[in-house]
């Protein structure tokens, strides 16, 4: 009976899986989570032995896709992509959103990491950022830093930082990252803190001046720029990253299943090289260090979003 059921068990950890998975991405196609679910599904679909569907529900800053995964069947055949937003800072700006970040999921592995960057125009006076916190403390509410949307990891982020510094600017938001970079290269706004793939371009060709990075270390496709830690920040980090996700209750060994095939693909030569030239930057964690990481975000955010009294709807 012992054998019997010890056979039963193994076969039905063998049969997982035997037809396709679903990858819900909570955000529009085109966009960075959408790349990062798309290149990693591609290799993940090879290590499993079952394609990997890419589909998008995007809607309510990715709550809607994100509701999806916690609403699917306990099996393993659905699984999402969890962010910053979806996971840390719309829990924290949203009383209205349907699902509990923590209770109703199975967190499996952090895929991929994507730093941001404070940069100014190069008419800004300031040349590192020791000299950017000292005039921005000089000039409080005299300057604007454009945004990529209010309340996104971009906003949050530049106003957590200026709790820390005891500053004080005017939060420019806009529609995306695209129109505040062209507004802060052209020179009408002067400041922007942003994530990695678009400033970069911009800080290559020299129309944007980079103080500090975000991460635990330098990066090397701009290997003089400093971390904020560095900087004499060292508790300050916020850094885009993108997970991936279950429904709550997944069987532990379709958890590790999932966890290990797609940490995996991402430390595939490969397709890791093809992330990083997108801006992210292979992670691969445990389903228990993923967890923690999300349980940490809910908690800093919340921190952030109540001090400064910070409100969406």
């Amino acid at each position: 009976m012992l054998f019997t059921g010890l056979a039963a068990s193994l076969n039905a950890w063998a049969a997982f899986p035997d037809k396709p998975i679903t990858l819900i991405v909570p955000f529009s196609a085109g966009g960075p989570t959408d790349v990062v679910g798309r290149v990693v599904a591609t290799k993940a679909s090879q290590i499993l032995g079952v394609q990997v569907v890419v589909e998008n529900r995007a809607g309510a800053a990715g709550a809607i896709g994100a509701n999806a995964v916690a609403r699917a069947k306990p099996d393993g055949y659905t699984v999402g992509l969890a962010t910053v937003s979806t996971h840390g800072t719309a829990p924290n700006l949203y009383p209205e959103i349907p699902y509990d970040a923590v209770k109703d999921f199975t967190p499996l592995t952090n895929l991929v990491a994507s730093p941001n960057i404070l940069s100014v125009h190069p008419g800004f006076p300031a040349k590192d950022l020791k000299e950017f916190v000292a005039y921005i403390k000089a000039n409080p509410g005299k300057y604007g830093y454009a945004n990529a949307g209010a309340g996104g990891i971009n906003d949050l982020g530049m106003i957590w930082f200026l709790q820390r510094i005891g500053g004080e600017m005017i939060s420019i938001p806009y529609r995306g990252s695209a129109p505040a970079l062209t507004d802060v290269v052209g020179g009408s706004v002067p400041v922007i803190f942003d994530n990695f793939p678009s400033s970069l371009p911009h800080i290559q060709s020299g129309k944007l001046r980079a103080l500090a990075i975000t991460g635990a270390e330098r990066n090397r496709q701009l290997p003089d720029l400093p971390t904020f830690k560095e900087a004499g920040h060292v508790d300050y980090d916020v850094t885009a990253w993108y997970g991936l996700i279950g429904p709550a209750g997944l069987p532990d060994d379709v958890r590790d299943t999932l966890a290990q095939a797609f940490a995996k693909a991402v430390k595939d030569p490969e397709t890791s090289a093809k992330l990083t030239e997108s801006g992210a930057f292979p992670v691969g964690n445990t389903p228990a260090e993923f967890g923690a990481q999300i349980r940490n975000e809910i908690a800093r955010w919340s921190e952030v979003i109540k001090k400064g009294n910070i409100k969406l709807q």
